[in-house]
């Protein structure tokens, strides 16, 4: 606890040093003073709506599992499961690849046929931070492992689904990536704009991906200096385009907000980014959320039409306000929790009785055994 005395301290010395650093305050609000004029009334317009969702790592932990078995599943709002798959941090990434691409180099399964569209025979062709046999991995890769997983399943949906009517996907997160070796990732956005250029030709429909974020280190920054200015604070739904240098401004990383018209200019290829950041506002009321949004950078110029689109899933949203209810049914339909969690869970203990063979009995015994002891001072 903080004496008294060292509170007057504390305090006096942050108002301080906030006095003395206003002037960062004031660049930020001059910063975001021209985004004031540049700001857009969203029209709703209505179509179909669908999002992909993988589970993380958090969403399906396992209670007494000494090989740390992690699901890869993959579902979308509509309960349409793409993938599902059982991993540890131990696998074998080898006779992984072997699944994914056959011995002709022919992609088997949605990401193998992403590897092979992309040039990569292996997962640590595809990837740096899977390791090649007989580095050692480490527990990471899994989660690099999922990520790819659900660009696999949005480019194989872009590229081999036909949709009955123009669709908005939503993906969570934005539409970037750096877990792709060297310039694969570029090949990957070209496979997506031919998959969705192939489906207006040949099937009239108007594909849109939209990456939403629930967090946003450019929000973070601009936050308060965009309150102060009053932008996005209109009393209907609107957004706003961030500009590059802005986005450039709060990461640490510049080439995580380098866009093509950076490589048009003269300067360094964008080997990361697929999408061009808006701040979208979805409510009526100047208190209401702003939520990052990616388009693609080739369908930025129809922001207007593809933000119009999710004005009408996020008005809906539920239990989050203002957030698209697709991406959060997504999210409900991949969790695993509940009943699916128990039957996991006892499908985890009868693979690890069926692999101690006459020491079963140990597992027996363990199970039931207090496995946290120390949290009965809280009952």
């Amino acid at each position: 606890m903080i004496e008294p005395e060292s509170l007057d301290v504390l305090r006096k010395g942050l108002q301080e040093r906030i006095r003395e650093d206003s002037r960062l305050l004031d660049e930020l609000r001059q910063e975001v003073r021209p985004l004031r004029d540049k700001v857009v009334r969203i029209q709703p317009r209505s179509t179909t709506a669908i999002s992909l969702v993988g589970t993380d790592g958090g969403n399906n932990r396992i209670e007494f599992d000494p090989f740390m078995v992690q699901l890869i599943r993959v579902v979308d709002s509509s309960r349409n499961e793409y993938w599902l798959e059982a991993v540890t941090p131990t696998s074998d990434i080898g006779r992984m690849s072997e699944r994914h691409v056959g011995p002709d180099g022919k992609g088997l399964t949605p990401l193998g046929r992403m590897m092979e569209h992309v040039g990569a025979r292996h997962l640590w062709d595809l990837s740096p931070m899977i390791p090649q046999p007989p580095r050692e991995a480490k527990p990471s890769w899994v989660q690099v492992y999922r990520e790819l997983t659900e660009w696999a399943i949005v480019f194989s949906l872009v590229r081999e689904r036909h949709f009955g009517t123009d669709t908005v996907i939503m993906l969570d997160g934005f539409l970037r990536s750096k877990v792709f070796a060297g310039e694969l990732f570029v090949k990957f956005r070209r496979g997506l704009l031919e998959g969705i250029e192939e489906q207006m030709k040949k099937n009239r429909r108007r594909l849109y991906l939209v990456g939403v974020a629930k967090h946003s280190k450019v929000l973070q920054r601009y936050r308060l200096a965009m309150a102060l200015e009053g932008v996005l604070r209109q009393e209907y739904p609107c957004y706003v385009e961030v500009p590059r240098d802005l986005e450039a401004k709060a990461y640490v990383w510049s080439e995580y907000a380098r866009g093509d018209e950076r490589e048009a200019e003269g300067g360094e290829a964008n080997k990361f980014v697929a999408g061009k950041m808006f701040f979208v506002k979805f409510g009526r009321r100047p208190h209401d959320p702003i939520w990052p949004v990616d388009l693609l950078i080739q369908q930025a110029g129809e922001a207007q039409r593809i933000i119009g689109y999710m004005l009408a899933d996020a008005e809906e949203g539920f239990p989050v306000p203002f957030y698209p209810r697709c991406l959060q049914q997504a999210h409900e339909n991949a969790a695993l929790v509940d009943f699916d969690m128990d039957i996991l869970q006892t499908q985890i203990i009868d693979a690890v009785r069926s692999a101690l063979g006459t020491h079963c009995d140990v597992l027996d015994e363990l199970q039931l055994l207090d496995a946290d002891p120390s949290g009965r001072r809280y009952r």
